[in-house]
């Protein structure tokens, strides 16, 4: 993303914060979840990461996983069971998914976030009023280089995502048109850059557009194929 800070460690460094916050608050507050209900993923979801502790925080997940799964077989035109499936699996991926550099995900953790990718698509198909933007975030990540590789469905992913930021973002809009430009979708990160260039503080367009520039000019960039598309639907 543009102006992503994340580097080596920052993944557990969150997490140490996550857990304190969940220790003090005792878990009741909903930070990532679907709507007001905690099964779209809360704080504990946030804690969660390729080293939480032991088998009982993974099998929980897990059975989750195969509750609302279950869900989106009796009740298929039901939207929200598909963005939670969808969260679910990108947080499952997160577990023990995660490659040695923290930024990257290993051959495993690529399969569970296809799976994520699936849920997501048939939750899109389904036309939803408002479409998740939380879980949208996480679709980000999952199509993102390091991940699945789908740069054009991150661009759609990221698009749902700033239009529902209120206040309009400078700073999403930015990502946006960095991801458009990457999709090798020109019109979309001029029209992305340019709004971010009007929400801009005066003083730092110039920079931003120099950037913007540059990220337009690097262009889209050659990507191998997904071969994980194909993943059969599982149980969980």
């Amino acid at each position: 993303m543009l102006f992503d800070l994340r580097g080596r460690g920052r993944r557990r460094t969150i997490q140490v914060i996550y857990l304190s916050l969940a220790l003090l608050m005792g878990g009741g507050l909903v930070l990532f979840g679907i709507g007001g209900n905690t099964s779209g993923g809360g704080l504990f979801d946030a804690v969660l990461g390729e080293e939480s502790g032991g088998n009982s925080a993974t099998d929980t997940l897990d059975n989750r996983i195969k509750s609302v799964y279950a869900k989106t077989r009796t009740q298929p035109r039901e939207p929200s069971n598909w963005a939670e499936l969808a969260s679910l699996r990108f947080q499952r991926a997160n577990i023990d998914g995660i490659a040695a550099d923290d930024l990257t995900y290993t051959a495993k953790g690529k399969e569970r976030l296809t799976l994520a990718t699936q849920a997501w698509e048939r939750y899109l198909e389904l036309d939803p009023k408002q479409p998740n933007p939380r879980v949208a975030r996480f679709m980000v990540r999952a199509y993102a280089p390091e991940g699945v590789n789908q740069p054009t469905k991150a661009v759609r992913a990221m698009e749902i995502v700033t239009a529902a930021e209120d206040p309009p973002s400078s700073n999403l809009y930015a990502q946006l048109a960095q991801l458009a430009y990457q999709a090798g979708d020109e019109r979309t990160g001029d029209l992305a850059g340019d709004r971010a260039l009007e929400l801009a503080p005066a003083a730092s367009r110039k920079l931003l557009r120099t950037e913007l520039d540059r990220v337009k000019k690097q262009g889209s960039t050659p990507v191998a194929p997904d071969t994980s598309a194909g993943t059969p639907e599982p149980s969980s």
